[in-house]
């Protein structure tokens, strides 16, 4: 697997832990759109597409199989969202 493209876009709500949202391509061949970045209490996470049941509960839609691949997809969403950080503070 390959991650293709990122692409974030910030979110800028005080109230919210939400700071950004990111869609990927895997392989220039499928993207996956609403993973969200979360602002947590021990740092930034990644959050997949997620749907909420007829209980009230959310369940991924979209997820990674391996932690491999969760670490690969984490890795290259949090790169870029830094970088994206990066260019509004300048």
């Amino acid at each position: 697997m390959r991650i293709s493209d990122v692409r974030i876009r910030l979110v800028a709500k005080d109230d919210s832990k939400l700071r950004a949202v990111a869609s990927i391509t895997v392989d220039d061949c499928i993207a996956i759109h609403d993973i969200k970045i979360i602002d947590g209490n021990d740092g930034y996470f990644v959050s997949m597409p997620a749907r909420k049941n007829s209980k009230g509960e959310y369940k991924d839609i979209v997820h990674p199989i391996n932690n491999e691949t969760r670490s690969e997809m984490m890795n290259a969403i949090l790169e870029a969202f830094k970088l994206e950080l990066a260019k509004e503070e300048v």
